[in-house]
C-alpha cells in the first residue's frame, strides 16, 4: 500500500534538540522506505523543499529555503502573489487531504486532522516546573486540540504509551510504541582516538564518571551529588564526576554542592558540549550515570550503552525498560543506597564486564531504521 505523508519539521534548527533529531532521522529515512510515495515536509504553514538546510541557516526566517532578503527583492511583486494568495492556499489543502500528516513534536495543524502525532512525554504535565512559560502556554492552547484531530499516537516507550493511554483517556489501540536510538556516533573507541579531544577538557579515557542531563528537579542531581560525595576520597577522587547539559532550573542546593565538590576536585559542571564531542566524551567514560525519575524514552542512557560504557539508572518510569536489564538500577531518594551502588560499579570489575557486554546488546536492537520502519508501519494502517 502506497502512503504519502507530510512530516512537520518546526523542531530542525542548527542546534539540535533530542525532538529535532528524532525529526531529522525521519525526514532522512521516511524517503528511502518502500510504500512511501510521496513525502511532503511542512515547517509553520510553509512547505520546506530541503529540510537539511534549516540545520545550517542560522538566525534567518525562511520563505519556504530562501532567505528573507528574497521576500524583499519581490516586494514589487506584491499584487500578483495576493492574487495568486488564494490558489497557494487550495493547493495546500489539496495536498494536506492527500496526505497522511506526521506532527513528531506533539502537535497537528488544523489542516493535519485525522493524522499522527509523537507524545514523547508528559513532563510539561507532570513537572510544569522544569519548562518555561512559553511552552506551558503553547501546551495548554494547542495540545488537546492536536490531540482531538489526531487518529493516532506514536510514543517513544511503552511505559509512555501506557501512561499517555491513562492520561488521555484513550484505548492502547490507538497508541504505539516505536522507540528511539543511538547515533552510530556513539561507539566504542579505543583510547588514543580519544586522548586528544579529552584532553581540552583536562580529561583522559577510563578517568572519570559522566552524567549527561538538564540540570532540574526530576533529574535528580541533587541526590547524585550526595550520593557521590558520600563515595570514599580515593574513589570519588579517582573518578571525578563530569555533569554535562543544559542548566534547567538550577536550585541553591545544586549551585553549593557543584561549588563545593568543584573545590574538593571529585565534580565539574562543563555545560553544553559541542556535538562533535559530546560520542568521545561519552565513549572515555568509566561509568555513566542517569538518576532521572521521569523520561519518556531516556536517550543518554542508551548513547552510553553503545559507546560500551557501563551505565546506571534511576529504578523509575521507563529507564528499566529501555535499559533491558544492562543498567544498574538504583533509587535516588536512597542517597546512602545510591553511593554504595556507584562504588560498586566503578569498582566491580565482574559486573562491569557484563554490564558493558549487555550494553551494546541493548542498545543494538534500537535503530534509526528500525523506528523510521516501525513509524511507517503506522502510516500504513492510518490509510
Amino acid at each position: 500500500m502506497s502512503v504519502r505523508v507530510i512530516l512537520s519539521v518546526e523542531a530542525l534548527e542548527p542546534r539540535l534538540s533530542g525532538i529535532g533529531r528524532y525529526s531529522w532521522e525521519l525526514a532522512q529515512r521516511l524517503p528511502l522506505i518502500e510504500d512511501i510515495e510521496s513525502v511532503r515536509f511542512y515547517r509553520n504553514g510553509q512547505w520546506i523543499i530541503d529540510p537539511g538546510l534549516l540545520l545550517t541557516v542560522d538566525g534567518l526566517p525562511l520563505w519556504g529555503n530562501k532567505p528573507l532578503r528574497w521576500l524583499r527583492w519581490l516586494r514589487w511583486l506584491r499584487w500578483l502573489r495576493k492574487r495568486n494568495q488564494w490558489t497557494v492556499r487550495l493547493k495546500q489543502a489539496f495536498v494536506m487531504r492527500s496526505h497522511l500528516f506526521h506532527g513528531p513534536n506533539y502537535f497537528l495543524p488544523p489542516a493535519g486532522a485525522g493524522g499522527v502525532i509523537t507524545i514523547h512525554d508528559l513532563s510539561v504535565f507532570r513537572y510544569p516546573e522544569t519548562h518555561p512559560a512559553e511552552r506551558l502556554a503553547q501546551f495548554e492552547r494547542y495540545f488537546r486540540l492536536s490531540v482531538e484531530r489526531a487518529g493516532h499516537i506514536i510514543t517513544d516507550s511503552e511505559t509512555t504509551r501506557q501512561e499517555v493511554a491513562d492520561f488521555l483517556g484513550w484505548s492502547l489501540d490507538r497508541i504505539t510504541a516505536v522507540p528511539l536510538a543511538a547515533s552510530p556516533m556513539f561507539q566504542p573507541r579505543p583510547p588514543e582516538a580519544l586522548a586528544p579531544a579529552l584532553a581540552r577538557y583536562n580529561l583522559v579515557p577510563q578517568g572519570y564518571a559522566l552524567c549527561v542531563s538538564t540540570v532540574e528537579p526530576r533529574k535528580r542531581i541533587t541526590q547524585l551529588l550526595h550520593a557521590w560525595e558520600k563515595l570514599p576520597p580515593s574513589v570519588r577522587n579517582r573518578w571525578p564526576l563530569m555533569v554535562t547539559g543544559g542548566a534547567g532550573w538550577l536550585s541553591e542546593a545544586v549551585r553549593d554542592l557543584m561549588d563545593k565538590g568543584a573545590r574538593q576536585g571529585w565534580v565539574r559542571y562543563l555545560g553544553f558540549v559541542p556535538e562533535a564531542d559530546l560520542p568521545l566524551l561519552y565513549a572515555g567514560a568509566a561509568l555513566f550515570v542517569y538518576p532521572s525519575v521521569y523520561e519518556g524514552f531516556g536517550l543518554p542512557p542508551v548513547e552510553a550503552m553503545a559507546s560500551g560504557v557501563p551505565v546506571v539508572v534511576s529504578n523509575a518510569s521507563c529507564l528499566p525498560e529501555v535499559t533491558g536489564g544492562a543498567a544498574m538500577l538504583v533509587e535516588p531518594e536512597d542517597v546512602p543506597g545510591f553511593s554504595a551502588h556507584l562504588e560498586q560499579a566503578l569498582l566491580d570489575e565482574e559486573w562491569r564486564c557484563r554490564a558493558m557486554a549487555s550494553g551494546l546488546t541493548v542498545a543494538g536492537r534500537y535503530s534509526w531504521d528500525r523506528c523510521a520502519r516501525e513509524t511507517v508501519d503506522v502510516y500504513r494502517r492510518m490509510s
